[in-house]
């Protein structure tokens, strides 16, 4: 197959993208494909270019405010032509967050006729924005922490939610402008931190317990993993820097706890109307619920991410997990 495989892009999640496609495009290689590298930000890399970029790893930190609007103002338009993806079988789209995952880019590749891998343009944004995805949630009995809509005060989000909350951005990942809020005085700058990423922000009740994900690929739920982070939450940090967190495949839970949360996990995606695959995230109280906390469309692809790992505990290894996506893709279309 000819594989275009669509990564970098101007979200905050940019870095995190680059990384999924070092990682896939040698794998995609060694199946025998011919695959080239498309940066949404800047076009086609020559192959000097392609080493150079994807070698780079994550950085600590997502790229500041100032860094991705300087890459905005450089950006290439995007169009299927002028990006020579026309030619390509499939296109794999490598990207985080932003237009790459919230269905503006997956809208432009159906108007062109391409197929591509993840999820349609209508479940890439119902699942993007967390207000809409968790009120979807509710529609099918999946449990999900009660939240609120910034603008509020703080009085009204300790009556309602009780203090303490996770402030976020409604359309963002990888934790991305996250903060754990625990007293009042905390929250008009942990919404202003979350606005610099998204201009809606959502307020959500903190379930503190285990955290699991579920991998959803063919319809199937795939084995559980449970996340081991350094910290209270599971950070852009534990996520991308080596050493923030352990994550084990499968989960030590029991089979009946793994069958719940599996079909908790089938439920989010379908009311979703998901794609091939997907990722569905959890924590666990203490009385031993399942809380859906949210659904990736396009979750990391490197090696080393949770789907990759939770399809290696099916005894599906990476390049043909990606061979599966390819394929798939290209059926669906």
């Amino acid at each position: 197959m000819k594989i275009a495989v669509l990564f970098g892009g101007t979200s905050a999640e940019r870095d995190v993208s680059v990384a999924s496609a070092a990682q896939i495009i040698p794998a995609l290689r060694t199946l025998g494909h011919e695959v080239f590298a498309v940066d949404t930000a800047t076009g086609r890399l020559l192959a000097t270019e392609e080493q150079r970029l994807l070698t780079n790893g994550v950085a600590p930190e997502p790229p500041s405010v100032t860094a991705l609007d300087d890459a905005r103002g450089r950006a290439i338009a995007f169009t299927p032509g002028a990006l020579e993806i026309r030619a390509a079988d499939v296109v794999f789209l490598a990207l985080h967050g932003g237009a790459g995952e919230d269905g503006r880019i997956q809208a432009m590749l159906d108007l062109a006729g391409l197929a591509y891998t993840g999820s349609n343009h209508m479940a890439s944004a119902a699942a993007m924005d967390k207000d809409t995805a968790k009120r979807l949630f509710r529609s099918v009995d999946v449990p999900t922490p009660d939240w609120m809509m910034a603008p509020v005060e703080a009085d009204s989000v300790g009556q309602t939610l009780r203090w303490p909350v996770v402030v976020k951005p409604s359309k963002q990942g990888s934790t991305v402008g996250l903060t754990v809020v625990r007293r009042p005085v905390e929250l008009s700058s942990a919404v202003a931190n979350a606005l610099a990423f998204d201009d809606e922000v959502m307020i959500e009740t903190f379930i503190s317990g285990r955290e699991f994900t579920v991998g959803i690929l063919d319809g199937q739920a795939l084995p559980v993993g449970e996340i081991f982070a350094r910290g209270e939450v599971f950070d852009y940090q534990s996520k991308y820097q080596p050493g923030g967190a352990r994550e084990v495949f499968p989960a030590d839970l029991p089979t009946t706890e793994c069958r719940t949360i599996q079909d908790l996990a089938l439920r989010a995606h379908r009311v979703l109307k998901l794609g091939a695959y997907s990722r569905i995230d959890f924590r666990r109280d203490a009385n031993g619920g399942f809380w859906c906390l949210e659904a990736n469309s396009l979750p990391g692809m490197t090696a080393t991410s949770l789907l990759p790992q939770a399809a290696r505990a099916a005894g599906i290894e990476f390049p043909e997990l990606l061979e599966r996506i390819c394929r798939g893709a290209i059926r669906a279309c």
